[in-house]
């Protein structure tokens, strides 16, 4: 593995891939979607934390986005199974 030397934060990505941010937020947060080493939590204060996401970090949900999105069936499986806050799925599904 390549050393890390820049991530983006999720706002940004999501501003990047023109996706929602509480969406991509959901999906990233399940440590099981993303390859470890993919995010990375940065502390902004004693409390406070903000998800990164390096370039591989990048690249699996937009991947991940894309071939969900094949068919409306496809889409919202992957929403089903991939979001675990109902009231983002059913958000997004609208």
């Amino acid at each position: 593995m390549a050393t890390v030397t820049h991530v983006r934060t999720l706002d940004y990505v999501a501003r990047m891939l023109g996706e929602d941010p509480e969406l991509l937020e959901a999906i990233v947060s399940n440590d099981d979607n993303l390859s470890y080493g993919a995010s990375i939590s940065v502390h902004t204060g004693p409390d406070d934390t903000i998800t990164a996401l390096t370039d591989d970090g990048i690249d699996e949900p937009k991947n991940m986005l894309t071939a969900a999105r094949i068919t409306t069936k496809t889409w919202h499986a992957f929403l089903d199974d991939f979001v675990d806050d109902q009231k983002i799925v059913t958000r997004i599904k609208a």
